[in-house]
């Protein structure tokens, strides 16, 4: 039945065909042609658990936070916070660039979106990159590549993801992200800064204390929201759910009431968006718990354990062969749909090991942040694509220069447990 499971997804996948629908197809004709472990399994048991993956209550933390995504772009939040980061750092050598990296930070601290975030911040910058002299590959790679960042910053839906799976807890797990996504965003500034020195990239006015303080003024009720949401969870005031809930309220109310960028059409454009988000990543949740299952009642998860604890003792040398299967798989999958996989499988082996499971969680999600910008199918590849107006070959020298940045950063994070873990120990 394995084998078949197998083959089944390799076939479906190279055929073009949907990932969610490679894994549920594929995991339903194994059990009713191919069982080899009890003619008796019913394929009624997947269908019960394809709607116990969803029926998880970490999970309804999702919609609420799309939805502020979908709101904050639609009632211009992320045209605010452009201005204030080109406030701050548009007078320094890569100011410009820099800003795009900043603006990219705060937004994926808004939305917890790659693609949301690529979107809401390309369409002004890339423009204004290219204005200042920044090749289309350097700006499509860096566009791309700060996207990302979005997968880390919390609060990250990967994150939430991953925490449904393992059972950790999400608010350890925004809080690591928050020290891991200042180092990830740190290095392409810092990238930035000299790779502008170099090329002598024009830089921009220094900004008046007067307009600094219109700007944060202007912008101040939507760098609110992750302050309300991570500072509710660690008052106890209200749990990740409930932060979600209450972000995409004060969404509305921002957008609808303060800003009055916002109408009933808006509202109800942002709601049918979030409905289809939603629905394409449930359903990638309950195709991959159908497989895991699969692979629990064929032993793979026990095999695959006894196999690598065998013959690995070293959990640094485990950790560098999680990230070159996570970077691979990258390529190819996104991350939501490779955490499913993944994630159920090298738990219990990280554990045996000594790793702890919120800084597990933010390696796994580190890797699959580069993998959104990563050839030839990371997400952000294709969203850059249509925003920049140009393909894959212009856009690579670009995508290799912020892998190999984005590379050392995933190397510290990955043997500095500190970097994650600092915030959620102090907390």
């Amino acid at each position: 039945m394995i084998s078949a499971l197998v083959i089944g997804i390799v076939v479906f996948l190279l055929s073009g065909v949907p990932i969610y629908v490679s894994l549920a197809l594929s995991s339903f004709i194994s059990v009713i042609f191919f069982s080899d472990i009890s003619p008796m399994i019913s394929p009624m048991v997947l269908v019960h658990r394809f709607f116990g993956a969803m029926d998880n209550f970490t999970l309804m933390a999702l919609p609420f936070f799309i939805l502020a995504a979908n709101l904050m772009d639609t009632g211009g939040l992320s045209r605010r916070i452009l201005k204030t980061a080109r406030a701050l750092v548009g007078h320094i050598y890569g100011g410009m660039g820099m800003t795009t990296q900043l603006a990219s930070m705060f937004f994926g601290a808004l939305s917890g979106s790659a693609p949301s975030t690529v979107v809401a911040i390309g369409k002004v910058m890339y423009p204004e990159l290219r204005n200042c002299g920044y090749s289309v590959s350097f700006s499509s790679g860096l566009l791309a590549s700060a996207g990302s960042v979005a997968l880390i910053i919390p609060p990250s839906i990967t994150f939430i993801v991953y925490a449904s799976v393992t059972g950790v807890s999400v608010g350890k797990l925004f809080m690591s992200g928050l020290g891991a996504g200042i180092v990830y965003g740190g290095a392409s500034l810092v990238y930035i800064y000299f790779y502008s020195r170099k090329h002598g990239i024009a830089k921009d006015r220094k900004a008046t204390g007067e307009e600094l303080a219109a700007s944060v003024k202007e912008s101040a009720r939507a760098l609110m929201i992750p302050v309300i949401i991570l500072g509710g969870i660690y008052s106890g005031v209200f749990t990740p759910t409930e932060a979600a809930g209450i972000s995409a309220v004060y969404s509305i109310a921002v957008g609808m009431f303060v800003y009055k960028e916002i109408d009933v059409a808006g509202l109800v454009g942002a709601c049918r968006a979030t409905a289809v988000s939603c629905g394409q990543i449930l359903v990638m949740v309950a195709g991959a718990q159908a497989l895991g299952w699969i692979l629990t009642m064929g032993q793979i998860p026990q095999f695959i354990t006894t196999k690598i604890l065998y013959s690995i003792s070293s959990k640094y040398v485990f950790l560098a062969l999680l990230n070159l299967i996570l970077l691979v798989m990258g390529m190819f999958m996104e991350g939501v749909a490779s955490i499913t996989i993944v994630a159920p499988l090298i738990f219990p082996i990280a554990k045996q090991l000594g790793i702890d499971p919120v800084h597990l969680g933010t390696i796994i999600v580190s890797n699959l942040a580069i993998g959104m910008f990563t050839p030839p199918f990371g997400m952000n590849i294709f969203v850059t694509s249509s925003v920049a107006k140009c393909d894959l070959v212009e856009m690579l020298p670009g995508l290799a220069r912020f892998f190999l940045v984005d590379l050392a950063a995933l190397i510290l994070i990955t043997y500095i447990p500190w970097i994650s873990l600092w915030i959620p120990s102090m907390l």
